[in-house]
């Protein structure tokens, strides 16, 4: 991702992965639920780790491929994973898939940082075969999913939440693919 800058680079990663947080925190907020420090500490560190991992994959699997092959076989997953997040969207348009709260129990939390890493794995490993510096985009997503955890809950009352949690899935979609062609190009 060198052609990209590294901070253009972790800052449309990050923001494609923690878009799925802001939104989750969005129907927190609109259900007061709160999220402890400590329960938003454990949802990033443990969405974190598995983000972390598998950029270090990726990183790993970049060795055996030229830097140019790596920057396309990683652009062409990051525009595939983004494809599927509007296809997604456009297949649930209308469907009345809005986010929902639950209770914030320690365990709940680190269930949901679970299921929100999963949705992180895969981008991650594709950004770690494009040469994204896995320690960076970790330490950025780390950042970004604390704000995004404390932002969503302010704005899951009011219609910016609704809107935006309409929109984010193909929202995250079009910054994959547009981290994707830019890699393939680049």
């Amino acid at each position: 991702m060198a052609h990209l800058g590294t901070g253009l680079a972790v800052l449309l990663f990050v923001a494609a992965c923690n878009l799925d947080t802001l939104i989750l925190a969005m129907g927190y907020g609109v259900k007061g639920i709160r999220l402890s420090a400590g329960r938003r500490l454990v949802l990033s560190a443990v969405t974190t780790l598995v983000t972390w991992l598998s950029l270090v994959l990726g990183d790993i699997a970049a060795l055996v491929l030229t830097a140019r092959a790596g920057a396309r076989l990683g652009g062409v997953v990051l525009v595939g994973i983004g494809l599927w997040f509007v296809l997604d969207w456009l297949r649930r348009a209308g469907g009345g898939g809005e986010p929902g709260g639950g209770a914030a129990t320690l365990w709940e939390c680190v269930c949901l940082a679970a299921a929100l890493a999963v949705n992180n794995a895969g981008v991650g490993a594709a950004a770690g075969v494009s040469g994204l510096n896995p320690h960076w985009a970790a330490l950025g997503n780390f950042l970004a999913t604390l704000a995004a955890l404390a932002l969503g809950y302010r704005l899951g009352a009011g219609p910016a939440g609704r809107l935006l949690g309409k929109y984010a899935l193909p929202l995250s979609g079009l910054l994959l693919i547009l981290l994707g062609v830019w890699e393939m190009l680049g």
